[in-house]
């Protein structure tokens, strides 16, 4: 009778099935499993994989060999390394993303690594993210195929995924096992994420709410969001669902979206008229976004105009003071600092008061 020999990693796999149908109690495993994720703007990010160990064992080139492998057993006559151990490594995006300037749909994908000689390899993304390692991996349900570059790493006894640099639009994150390591770097649209979700959350319980408008509004007109859309959204924010909410700060907000269309005339139009409804702070707030403006006479104005309505508050003399300095008017900017002081002031508007007087010589 003819003997036939079964490769090891079949009989290992064989093994894993016979066990996992019969009952059995919750017991370590070997890789323990694990898991990391982060979040990019609004989106999250993150990987499930096992993790085995190096355990005194020669890695790269052995343990995992180098370019496409036959693991004898599968639907796959070459595979890929599972980059973990065990199950697939899954790795989630719950938005759309870019990896090496190719785009990824939202969804969870089975990640896999070619390891090449020279710190080269190939990143892989499979659709198909439930089958067990890469006993079945089909290249034809690829969903990416990226080169990349590996480094030298300090010494990770446990295979370890880490997001080792985060940014607002973007997040890498790295295998790194024994002293290897692969950084892949993910880039995802966060302007085009939020404004999207608000376009999709708006048709329902969030719409009704009028802050949730002024504040896509304000995102999309400080994020280079459409203009005209960011126009329709303060609108109806001062419009409301069943009476009119028109506010001092929603009025601002449109103004300031009119004034980025080039709209001037109409945005001072209603600066005034959010300047004639606001409150001791809403006022100075304005008075301030005028400041920033370069805006001065109508800076001045709102200033003044807060003076007139609290004189005895020390904020707003020195507020007064601080418009007449980045005026150039050092004259008046030393009188209403000195003003504000008079007034026995907070701690903050104190200093502030003070700092702006030693730097004008006049303390």
């Amino acid at each position: 009778m003819k003997k036939i020999t079964l490769p090891l990693s079949f009989i290992a796999m064989c093994l894993v099935f016979v066990v996992k149908t019969q009952a059995q109690i919750d017991t370590p495993r070997v890789s323990q499993h694990a898991s990391v994720s982060q979040r990019v703007g609004i989106t999250d990010i993150a990987i499930e994989y096992s993790r085995p160990s190096v355990n005194g064992r020669q890695i790269w080139g052995a343990l995992v060999p180098y370019g496409f492998t036959n693991l004898g057993f599968g639907t796959s006559t070459a595979a890929p390394w599972r980059a973990g151990a065990d199950e697939n490594t899954t790795i989630s995006f719950s938005n759309d993303v870019t990896i090496a300037g190719k785009p990824v749909k939202a969804g969870t994908y089975a990640l896999f690594m070619e390891v090449k000689e020279n710190n080269q390899a190939t990143f892989i993304l499979s659709n198909n993210s439930t089958s067990w390692g890469s006993f079945f991996y089909d290249p034809s349900e690829d969903a990416l195929r990226v080169p990349i570059t590996t480094r030298s790493a300090p010494f990770h006894e446990l295979l370890t995924y880490e997001f080792n640099t985060v940014t607002p639009t973007s997040a890498t994150v790295s295998l790194i096992w024994g002293e290897k390591e692969f950084p892949v770097t993910i880039e995802v649209p966060v302007h085009q994420v939020v404004l999207e979700k608000f376009r999709n959350d708006a048709r329902n319980q969030i719409g009704f709410s009028r802050q949730n408008w002024e504040q896509a509004a304000s995102y999309a007109l400080n994020n280079g969001g459409n203009l005209d859309e960011a126009l329709t959204w303060v609108d109806n924010a001062i419009a409301g669902q069943f009476y009119s909410q028109k506010t001092p700060n929603n009025l601002a907000l449109k103004a300031q979206i009119l004034n980025k269309k080039g709209k001037n005339q109409e945005a001072n139009v209603l600066f005034d008229e959010a300047a004639s409804m606001a409150n001791i702070n809403q006022l100075n707030t304005l008075g301030y976004q005028m400041l920033n403006a370069k805006d001065y006479d109508r800076a001045l104005k709102y200033f003044k105009m807060n003076v007139e309505n609290n004189p005895t508050d020390a904020n707003v003399y020195d507020s007064l003071g601080e418009c007449y300095k980045t005026m150039g008017d050092t004259k008046n900017a030393i009188k209403y600092f000195k003003k504000s002081l008079s007034l026995n002031p907070p701690a903050n508007v104190k200093a502030n008061s003070e700092k702006h007087l030693k730097e004008l010589g006049a303390l």
